[in-house]
Order: structure tokens, then C-alpha cells, then sequence
């Protein structure tokens, strides 16, 4: 039987590491969100989550999550829409760009492009100073001390915030909405969470 000693001290570790992290964001929690929360209601079109990497995959994630819950959004890839898909950004939108670091090339060009045509722009990322911080009109801040796999490289604590940022989003634009389990059943009329609140 193989010796798990080393892989089992580091999935706990991982664990560990971002519910610290997770609980260490929860602080002051309404201060953190409040410039953002205030552009996404006021926003009178899509909410469009641009992002690169593992930032896109936490990105399309969190734009599905905001759509099925009462706010129109959409995702674009970052490099795509440096080659076209921007011009699905239009009057009235606002743009979430996800970068860890704040400063993946192209998530800043689609930042500067969107403020340069008018729509609100809100950073996710863990450097205030950053280039993209600095190009955006809200900043959500998920600054931690440490990513959760054993060589602190890998995106996991920095992914694991930026999907419970987007669910912190979501959640918060649903009680501001009074968005009803009606209104979530018509938006899931196939599968489980149709059937369960489509009764």
C-alpha cells in the first residue's frame, strides 16, 4: 500500500489555507464591496466578466451564477475580445476583469478599452496597485498570503476567493433584486432546479 502520509498533509494544508483565507476576506465585508455593489446595481445592461487563464474558467463561472440569479451577464475571453468579441460590450454595460496579479496584458487592454468607451470597469484582483486596479473605477481586493498548493504556484487560493467573491456578488444583487425562487424557476425550466421550484 502506498504511503499517502505526504499527499494527506497537503490536502489538509490546502483546505486549511483557504478557509483562512476565506474567513480573512469575510472581515469587514460590506466596506469591501460597497464601490462594486453600488456600480452593478446601477449598471442598466449586461455585467460582462472578462478574465485569462484559470481567472476565465473563475470568470465564466461567476458570469453563469449572476445570469441564472437576475442579472444579464456574459463572459468574454480576454484575447478574444481583443480580436473582435469586444464589440459585444455596448452603452450601459459594466465589466468585471479578473487578473491575479492585475497585470495580464490582455484583461488590462479590455479594461482601458471598455472605460475609454464609456462602461464601468471593476478589478478582481490581489494587488491594489496594479496596473489594472488603477484602470478601474472599483476594486475588489482578494489579497491573501498564500496559494494552497504545496509550491504556492498554483491558482487555488486565489480561484477559491474569486468564485466566493462572485457568489458574494450574485447573493447580494438577488436580495437587492428581490429576486424570488419563482424568478430563479423561470430561468431553470429542464433539470432538478426546475422541477424543484417549478411545482
Amino acid at each position: 500500500m502506498a504511503d499517502l502520509t505526504n499527499a494527506f498533509a497537503a490536502a489538509r494544508n490546502a483546505l486549511t489555507t483557504e478557509i483562512a483565507a476565506l474567513e480573512s476576506f469575510s472581515k469587514d465585508l460590506d466596506s469591501k464591496i460597497t464601490d462594486a455593489l453600488e456600480i452593478l446595481v446601477a449598471c442598466k445592461g449586461h455585467v460582462i466578466v472578462t478574465g485569462l487563464g484559470k481567472s476565465g474558467l473563475v470568470g465564466a463561472k461567476i458570469s453563469a451564477t449572476l445570469a441564472s440569479t437576475g442579472t444579464p451577464s456574459f463572459f468574454i475571453h480576454a484575447g478574444d475580445a481583443l480580436h473582435g468579441d469586444s464589440g459585444a460590450i455596448t452603452e450601459g454595460d459594466v465589466v468585471i476583469a479578473i487578473s491575479n496579479s492585475g497585470e495580464t496584458a490582455e484583461v488590462i487592454a479590455v479594461a482601458k478599452m471598455a472605460r475609454g468607451w464609456g462602461n464601468k470597469v471593476i478589478a478582481i484582483t490581489r494587488k491594489h496597485a496594479s496596473t489594472l486596479a488603477t484602470n478601474s473605477d472599483a476594486l475588489l481586493d482578494i489579497a491573501f498570503e498564500k496559494e494552497a498548493d504545496p509550491l504556492n504556484l498554483a491558482p487555488t487560493t486565489s480561484t477559491t476567493l474569486t468564485i466566493a467573491l462572485g457568489d458574494v456578488l450574485a447573493s447580494a444583487l438577488m436580495a437587492y433584486k428581490n429576486f424570488t425562487a419563482a424568478d430563479f424557476g423561470k430561468r431553470h425550466p429542464g433539470g432538478s432546479l426546475g422541477k424543484a421550484t417549478n411545482r
